[in-house]
């Protein structure tokens, strides 16, 4: 019996060729590949937002993750109100389960920023996940524990998107991280890593050079699993049902007695 969804993030197909064809193809290609779900990229859309319509007719039965590259704050801390009416929107067209952002400036936000943040949201907190990206300032466990802290105290419970290789381009710790947010985590990314001379550069699990089982064993079960690495190759529905099969069969290693 399945116990965690496996998603695709679209992104993972790169941005030129998304671009190209549109989401909509690849939400075929991950379902033709047996996946539970697909990850609509904001960041890749047509301007006029015209084709969630037509992807949520498409990924019907699937879990649905809207990811909104527009930060929640600005640098500041001033809340983007723009960004979040625009997910919001976007959301209700796709009829996504969960709503991504990550925090940009929001460590820094006050009080009244954080208020108004819940009175924006409104009933669709619960699907707000929040994402550890890949910058020091809204990607560090200092700043998103100041974050979360803070989101708390003016009365809103936000979950957390867990990227467990983008740890490594901010210089955390992926265990320390685990142990902070693990009550949070709704949702992982799946992302090896790999150290190029001047950068961290997304692999598939198999290649990566940082240690990922133990923090694998210490997330929530049944949490859906997101591919957020290159799926590149002459046959793409191939290539990412093998990568599903992977990652259900090492899902299923956490189930055996």
């Amino acid at each position: 019996m399945q116990k965690t969804p496996i998603v695709i993030s679209l992104s993972s197909f790169g941005a030129s060729e998304v671009k190209r064809h549109g989401q909509a193809k690849f939400v075929d290609i991950s379902k033709e590949a047996g996946a539970d779900g697909v990850e609509i990229r904001s960041e890749l859309l047509s301007p006029n937002k015209s084709e969630l319509s037509f992807i949520a007719q498409q990924a019907e039965w699937m879990h649905r993750v809207f990811s909104c590259a527009a930060p929640l704050f600005s640098g500041d801390g001033e809340l983007q109100t723009d960004n979040i009416s625009y997910a919001l929107e976007c959301s209700e067209l796709l009829r996504a389960d969960v709503i991504k952002f990550s925090i940009g400036g929001g460590s820094r936000a006050s009080y009244q920023q954080y208020k108004r943040l819940g009175t924006l949201l409104g009933n669709k907190a619960s699907s707000v996940l929040i994402e550890n990206d890949q910058s020091n300032t809204s990607g560090s466990i200092f700043h998103l524990k100041r974050f979360f802290d803070k989101s708390t105290e003016a009365g809103l419970k936000l979950g957390m998107t867990f990227d467990i290789g983008n740890w490594h381009w901010t210089g955390e710790c992926p265990r320390t991280a685990v142990d902070e947010f693990v009550d949070r985590v709704k949702y992982v990314h799946m992302k090896g890593v790999y150290r190029q001379p001047a950068k961290w550069v997304a692999v598939p699990l198999a290649e990566s050079q940082a240690p990922w089982k133990s923090i694998l064993d210490s997330l929530p079960a049944k949490t859906p699993w997101a591919i957020e690495y290159p799926l590149i190759g002459d046959d793409l529905v191939e290539i990412t049902k093998r990568e599903v099969e992977q990652l259900r069969a090492l899902n299923g290693e956490r189930y055996v007695n």
